[in-house]
């Protein structure tokens, strides 16, 4: 699903689309006006301080002005996307997050089914940035409360408290709209700011009320600091289960915010996390019985590792000539098992997976530590050493109990079925 206008800061034109996404791989922007199509992960390690807006990454490459769109992502609870722009800046719409959340529900959301993987604090944590202060306390919900105090007769102080879930996300916070004072123009503009603000996309206030349009709530100001509280949340790379008190609350403000919560939160309980069931690896594989030896994906970074999971039972086919009365799984199905759990990281680096096949060139420092048998559960890790287009080199290693069983070097390559 497509929308399109033109950007709130640079005020170039873009057109935005959202594409569906492999289960553990994130919300990820896709610049489409970059050769290469380069991608950036939306997460706080790329998030850059900038002035009235969140922006990740720097140079031609950077994304302006993204929190709502990540607020309408988040909001939906929707945790693996690609967010395609033809321009460095999302448009802007009509300054809420309203027509992204509705262009989401038209594309249709999918369960992949597994557990998301959640924010949880283990302490509170507190930040003050400048006059932005935050207080985030355990919880197992993201309940948020905004203080705002503007020196203007129609905001003032405000307060607004919420339960942030995707019904209460689309009913009080979603069409909340930016606003800003006829006062900031000048100097913001001589900065190479708002230069796509309009009376349409943006509430204006003069000295002493809203200029050319009706607010939807007499409290629409300290909702979209709310929204815009959620779209920075998202760069937690995770949903985030905290009770949160914002006062003043600044794009940078959220973000070091996050960057403080990440660093006090609870460690993933990885044993439960599934991103990859065997029904969503036989929509990326071929394999198939008695041939597709991965069950599960646990873990996944893109373009960077994966982690894969084969159970082992007498039930295999291969134990009943490999060896009858000592069965062993053979070691060349254990490479096969590896060079597979690489195949699904390798699907996630293109377009259109389910036409495209891995074809694995070579094996280098193939090395068998220990036996695989029935009731042992293998645990693939892999590795991208070297990518380049459709070609890599990755490294993998097959543990059981944290015991090396095996380890290889492979080159690959991805082709059209």
């Amino acid at each position: 699903m497509t929308v399109a206008g033109v950007g709130l800061h640079l005020g170039r034109p873009c057109a935005l689309t959202f594409e569906p996404s492999a289960s553990g791989t994130g919300v990820r922007f896709r610049r489409t006006d970059i050769a290469g199509h380069p991608e950036t992960r939306a997460h706080v390690s790329g998030a850059i301080a900038a002035e009235r807006r969140t922006q990740l990454g720097t140079g031609d490459g950077a994304l302006h002005t993204v929190e709502h769109v990540l607020a309408a992502v988040a909001g939906l609870e929707i945790d693996d996307v690609v967010i395609a722009m033809d321009s460095a800046e999302p448009p802007i719409m009509d300054g809420s997050a309203e027509p992204f959340r509705l262009a989401l529900l038209e594309a249709g959301p999918r369960s992949h089914g597994g557990a998301a993987e959640v924010l949880r604090l283990k302490e509170v944590v507190r930040v003050v940035d400048g006059e932005s202060v935050y207080v985030a306390h355990p919880a197992d919900a993201l309940d948020l409360e905004v203080l705002i105090d503007f020196p203007h007769p129609r905001i003032g102080a405000q307060q607004g408290r919420y339960r942030v879930t995707p019904e209460t996300f689309s009913r009080e916070l979603s069409p909340a709209r930016t606003f800003g004072m006829l006062s900031w123009v000048q100097g913001l503009r001589e900065k190479g700011l708002i230069q796509g603000a309009t009376k349409e996309n943006t509430i204006v206030l003069d000295e002493d009320d809203v200029v050319g349009t009706t607010l939807r709530w007499p409290d629409e100001f300290v909702r979209h600091k709310a929204m815009d509280v959620v779209g920075d949340l998202a760069l937690a790379g995770m949903r985030v289960a905290a009770r949160i008190t914002a006062t003043k609350p600044s794009h940078r403000g959220t973000v070091t915010l996050v960057r403080e919560m990440l660093a006090h939160a609870l460690p993933q309980q990885s044993e439960a996390r599934v991103l990859l069931g065997i029904e969503d690896i036989m929509k990326i594989l071929p394999h198939r019985y008695p041939f597709l030896l991965v069950d599960r994906i646990v873990e996944m970074e893109e373009k960077k590792r994966i982690v894969g999971i084969k159970n082992v039972t007498i039930n295999e086919p291969f134990f009943q000539g490999h060896f009858p009365g000592h069965p062993i799984m053979p070691g060349v199905l254990i490479v096969e098992a590896m060079a597979q759990v690489g195949g699904v990281l390798l699907m996630g680096t293109v377009d259109d997976p389910e036409t495209k096949v891995v074809y694995f060139m070579s094996l280098d420092n193939v090395k068998f530590r220990r036996p695989v048998k029935p009731g042992d559960q293998v645990r693939i890790e892999v590795d991208i050493v070297q990518l380049r287009n459709t070609v890599c080199r990755i490294k993998g290693v097959a543990k059981v109990d944290d015991a090396v069983v095996c380890e290889a070097e492979m080159a690959a390559v991805v082709r059209d079925r």
